[in-house]
C-alpha cells in the first residue's frame, strides 16, 4: 500500500514549556499544518476525551522534551505519559523535539523510559535550540513531517472535541509571538533544573535567577528556586519565592504545601497549618498535605488532631508508609503501644528499608521490655543509615550496649 503525506500534528508538552510549544505551533500553522495543542485549560470532565480524540485524529505526534519534562512520567496518571502511551498504541509518527540539555542517556530519563515508554528512545529526534529555532523547524518539517505514512488509520473527532479544537485554534491564532527572551528563559530554567538534580544548589539558584530576570512572570522558576533555597536552609528566601508564585497564581496547592513546610521550619506552626489547610481545600485528595499537617499538629501537642490527619492521609493513599510511621509515633506518645506497633509493622511491610520505622518500633519493644527485639531493630536502624548524625549514632549504639547487659 502506498503511503501518503499527512499534515495533521498533535503537540505534547509539559506546561512549564508552554512558550516552546506555542512557538512550534505558530511555525507549523504558518506553514499549512493542522495542529492541536492544549493552548487553553480544558475542563476536567472533558479533558481526557478531547486530548485522546485529537491524538487519534492526527498523523504526527510531536513531544517536547526538556530535562524536566519527563520527571512526573513515573506516575501512572501523569498526562504527558498518557499522551505518549496513546501515541504509541495508535502507531502515530512520533517525533521527539529535544531542547537544550535533554539527553536520552541521562539517569532520570533512563529511569522513566521503561515499559511502553521505552519505545520513545527508539524514535529519531530533532534537537532544537533557541538561537537556531528556525533552522531546527525547517529540519522538522522537511525531513520528519514530510514523509509518506503507510497503513495509518485516523479517527474523526467527535462533535464536542471538534468544537473545542476550533475554539483553541482561534485563541492560539491570536496569541502574541514568543520572543527570544522567553525561550532563553526556558533554557536557563532547564539548566537550573539539571544543577538542582545534581545537588549543585548555588548554580541552580543562579540559573533560576537568570530565567526570572529574562521572564519576570516565570512561576516555575520561582517555585524551583524556592525549593532550592529550602534545600540550602535559606528558609526566608524560599518563602519570598513562594509568595511570588502565590501572588500571581493564588490557587496553586503545591506552592501552599511548600510554603507550609517552610513556615513549619521557621516554627510558625499556625501559619503552616493555615497553608496546609489551603492546599487541602484546593486539592481535597492531597495526602501529603494531610500527613504534614498532622506533623505540625503533633508539634503543637494536638496528638488527636494529628492522628485524625494521618488517618485521612492513609485513607487517600493506603500504601503511605510515612503516614503509618507517623501515626505510630503519635500512638506511642499516647501510650497505646499495641496500635503503635501495628503501624510500625505496616510501615516496614510497605517500605522494608524504612530506618525511622525500625527506630520507632525498637523504642516500642523497649517500652514493652522485649529487649532482644529492641536490640535487633535498633541495629537495623543503624544498618539502614539511621543515626547519621554522630551524636544520634553514639546514643543508639550505647542504647544497644545497655540493652545487651539487661538481656544478660
Amino acid at each position: 500500500m502506498t503511503g501518503r503525506i499527512e499534515k495533521t500534528v498533535f503537540i505534547s508538552y509539559r506546561r512549564t514549556n508552554f512558550p516552546w510549544a506555542l512557538n512550534i505551533y505558530q511555525d507549523l500553522t504558518h506553514h499549512g499544518y493542522d495542529v492541536f495543542f492544549d493552548y487553553e485549560s480544558i475542563d476536567s470532565g472533558d479533558f481526557e476525551k478531547i486530548i485522546l480524540d485529537n491524538i487519534r485524529a492526527r498523523a504526527h505526534f510531536i513531544v517536547v522534551l526538556t530535562p524536566s519534562a519527563l520527571e512526573r512520567c513515573l506516575e501512572p496518571d501523569d498526562w504527558l505519559r498518557r499522551e505518549i502511551e496513546t501515541a504509541i498504541d495508535e502507531k502515530r509518527n512520533i517525533i521527539p523535539l529535544m531542547l537544550e540539555g535533554f539527553d536520552f542517556g541521562s539517569p532520570l530519563t533512563t529511569k522513566v523510559l521503561k515499559g511502553k515508554l521505552a519505545a520513545l528512545r527508539t524514535k529519531n529526534g530533532v534537537p532544537i535550540y533557541a538561537a537556531y529555532f528556525f533552522e531546527g523547524m525547517d529540519k522538522l518539517r522537511n525531513r520528519f513531517l514530510n514523509v509518506a505514512l503507510a497503513d495509518i488509520q485516523l479517527h474523526k473527532l467527535t462533535t464536542d472535541a471538534r468544537e473545542f479544537t476550533e475554539t483553541v485554534k482561534v485563541a492560539a491564532s491570536h496569541a502574541p509571538s514568543i520572543n527570544t527572551k522567553e525561550l532563553s528563559a526556558q533554557e536557563w530554567f532547564e539548566r537550573g533544573y539539571q544543577f538542582q538534580e545534581a545537588r549543585n544548589l548555588e548554580e541552580a539558584i543562579r540559573c533560576y535567577t537568570e530565567a526570572i530576570r529574562l521572564e519576570p512572570g516565570f512561576l516555575e522558576a520561582y517555585g524551583n528556586r524556592g525549593n532550592t533555597f529550602m534545600n540550602k536552609g535559606e528558609v526566608d528566601n524560599a518563602i519570598a519565592d513562594y509568595d511570588q508564585v502565590l501572588g500571581l497564581k493564588p490557587n496553586d496547592e503545591v506552592t501552599y504545601f511548600n510554603r507550609a513546610n517552610a513556615r513549619k521550619a521557621k516554627g510558625h506552626l499556625d501559619d503552616a497549618i493555615q497553608d496546609f489547610s489551603e492546599a487541602i481545600r484546593l486539592k481535597p485528595g492531597y495526602s501529603g498535605a494531610y500527613n504534614n499537617r498532622g506533623n505540625t499538629l503533633s508539634d503543637k501537642n494536638d496528638i488527636d488532631g494529628a492522628i485524625k490527619d494521618y488517618e485521612e492521609a492513609i485513607r487517600i493513599k493506603p500504601d503511605y508508609a510515612i503516614a503509618y510511621n507517623n501515626r505510630g509515633v503519635a500512638y506511642a506518645y499516647k501510650g497505646d503501644l499495641a496500635k503503635a506497633m501495628a503501624d510500625y509493622n505496616t510501615a516496614i511491610q510497605l517500605k522494608p528499608d524504612y530506618a525511622d520505622a525500625y527506630h520507632g518500633r525498637a523504642k516500642a519493644w523497649e517500652s514493652m521490655k522485649n529487649y532482644q527485639a529492641a536490640i535487633a531493630d535498633y541495629q537495623k536502624y543503624l544498618d539502614l543509615g539511621g543515626g547519621l548524625l554522630h551524636n544520634d549514632r553514639e546514643i543508639t549504639e550505647k542504647t544497644i550496649q545497655d540493652l545487651k547487659k539487661m538481656v544478660k
